[in-house]
């Protein structure tokens, strides 16, 4: 089987998401990573990003699953491999056929738009040490999700966070990382107000 091209924007990573699994089959997260290529580290942190902000984080359980996978990339992310190793009981979690395309029907709304502010620049935010500050990121925001697991749908903003974080990574724009972290105070914020 050829192995997929490393996707470069949000356009190109849904439609490879489009493929994975089989028609009227549940769609494991194997099969996400599968169709997608697991090259690019900003892809891998994208998917689950692009899932818990899309109407699947309404799956009780589903949030938390992803926070356990963001961060073990994230965690493998800081100590610069350069391949990741995920456990099978974690590839082998689905989600029906039909939840899964209306999320990805879903998150295409915005593609073209979020794929024209997409460009190269403030590169050094997306390489060398910048990688591994981005990977604490990550583990910062994955640390959020199963609180606000008590809210309703409470993830889309950390959803939102890694969302942008893997865009930026995945299409070089260190602008992106810029935002991502601002999501992040934000998050930080509003999980602080869950315990006063």
């Amino acid at each position: 089987m050829n192995r997929p091209e490393e996707p470069k924007d949000l356009g190109t990573l849904l439609e490879l998401l489009e493929q994975a699994g089989e028609a009227d089959q549940p769609v494991s997260i194997d099969c996400m990573l599968q169709a997608t290529g697991q090259r690019s580290f900003g892809a891998l942190l994208l998917v689950p990003g692009l899932l818990v902000f899309s109407p699947l984080s309404g799956i009780p359980g589903l949030p938390s699953l992803f926070a356990v996978m963001i961060a073990l990339i994230a965690l493998q992310l800081l100590v610069g491999r350069r391949h990741i190793w995920l456990p099978q009981w974690l590839l082998r979690r689905t989600a029906s056929r039909s939840k899964y395309n209306r999320a990805i029907a879903f998150l295409k709304r915005t593609t073209g738009f979020i794929d024209r502010l997409l460009q190269r620049r403030l590169v050094f935010l997306t390489e060398g040490v910048a990688v591994r500050f981005n990977a604490i990121l990550c583990l910062l925001i994955a640390a959020t999700m199963p609180p606000l697991e008590l809210i309703p749908f409470g993830n889309s903003i950390a959803g939102a966070a890694l969302s942008i974080l893997g865009l930026g990574m995945m299409a070089r724009d260190g602008f992106m990382v810029l935002i991502a972290i601002g999501f992040f105070i934000c998050l930080a914020y509003f999980v602080s107000r869950l315990w006063l």
